[in-house]
């Protein structure tokens, strides 16, 4: 640079500086509201932090945390076992007389009342049998029937029938 180049700078600045001075004060005013916001958002993190350090009952945040983790290890075992014994009693349940079906009737004309009847037990699949007790005045007999997927390859009474299809209708 030359002799010459600084003086116009000078002249430059001389001349402007109520305008240099007045920008520069604007500056330094903004620069002062940026930094007195991001001074408060800091307070207000700082408050955050402490807190949250401070944990409950003082404990700090890594001890909370490592506590809650064992915790939902042992609810995730817990859930687990349940879900195994959920399958077990389910198993059981799917095997065990979940629908039934009776119809009472009268045998034979000469004894009074429905003392005979069919009884239709089945499983969770629609599987069982269909029992069939004839009551008369001088003897009783009891007829047992499978069922397998809510059908019987015996032949069935109306009134057999008809208790099984009271079972079915509530299997649905």
């Amino acid at each position: 640079m030359t002799t010459m180049d600084l003086s116009q700078y000078t002249v430059f600045i001389t001349t402007n500086l109520p305008y240099i001075l007045l920008g520069l004060t604007a500056l330094i005013f903004v620069a002062l509201i940026v930094f007195i916001n991001i001074n408060i958002k800091m307070s207000r993190l700082n408050r955050r932090y402490k807190k949250m350090m401070s944990g409950m009952d003082g404990v700090n945040i890594e001890r909370l945390l490592v506590h809650h983790v064992g915790e939902v290890r042992q609810a995730v075992d817990k859930v687990n076992q349940l879900e195994g014994e959920y399958r077990r009693l389910d198993t059981i349940a799917s095997a065990s007389i979940q629908y039934l079906g009776v119809v009472r009737f009268n045998a034979f004309e000469d004894t009074g009342s429905d003392l005979s009847f069919a009884l239709a037990l089945l499983d969770g699949k629609k599987n069982g049998v269909v029992l069939s007790s004839i009551y008369g005045r001088s003897e009783s007999r009891v007829y047992a029937k499978p069922v397998v997927g809510g059908e019987s390859t015996y032949y069935l009474t109306d009134e057999e029938k008809g208790a099984l299809k009271k079972a079915l209708e509530k299997s649905s």
